[in-house]
């Protein structure tokens, strides 16, 4: 069964504008075309485009997704290359993790210097934010952090 564009993307639950995105990043082959010039997409199209979509929904750069498609089509490889795709994955995630971690320190932080009820140009937060020049200078960064 072929589908346009539209249906194809109603089916794998996303835009026809991300459909297209995976086609011109090289992640989606390119599909037969109509009489009336209409993309055509089939049901390996739309496997794929699940396969993708899943992939990102655990934040895989669309590198990773292109080598993982790749290793698709040698089914009888090893799956080193993709465990190693994982661990590489998990590692970013626990590096956001991190930074997720020292973002909510420094609001806390932040937050905490404020009672609450005051007027704003008495605001310590409103003061710390307007005042904190440390952004852009890589070695005033932890001034702003605590």
């Amino acid at each position: 069964m072929a589908y346009k564009i539209g249906e194809a993307a109603r089916r794998v639950g996303c835009k026809v504008e991300t459909v297209r995105f995976y086609e011109q990043a090289g992640l989606l082959p390119e599909p037969a075309r109509s009489e009336g010039n209409f993309r055509l997409y089939s049901e390996s199209h739309l496997e794929q485009l699940r396969f993708i979509r899943h992939c990102r929904s655990l934040d895989i750069p669309l590198e990773d997704i292109r080598n993982l498609l790749r290793l698709k089509e040698a089914p009888s490889q090893s799956c080193t290359d993709i465990d190693s795709v994982v661990d590489d994955q998990i590692q970013r995630v626990e590096k956001q993790l991190e930074s997720l971690k020292q973002l909510r320190k420094s609001l806390v932080d932040l937050r905490n210097r404020c009672e609450g009820g005051q007027a704003v140009n008495a605001c310590d937060i409103m003061r710390e934010l307007t005042d904190c020049s440390c952004h852009g200078h890589p070695a005033n960064n932890n001034e702003c952090k605590s």
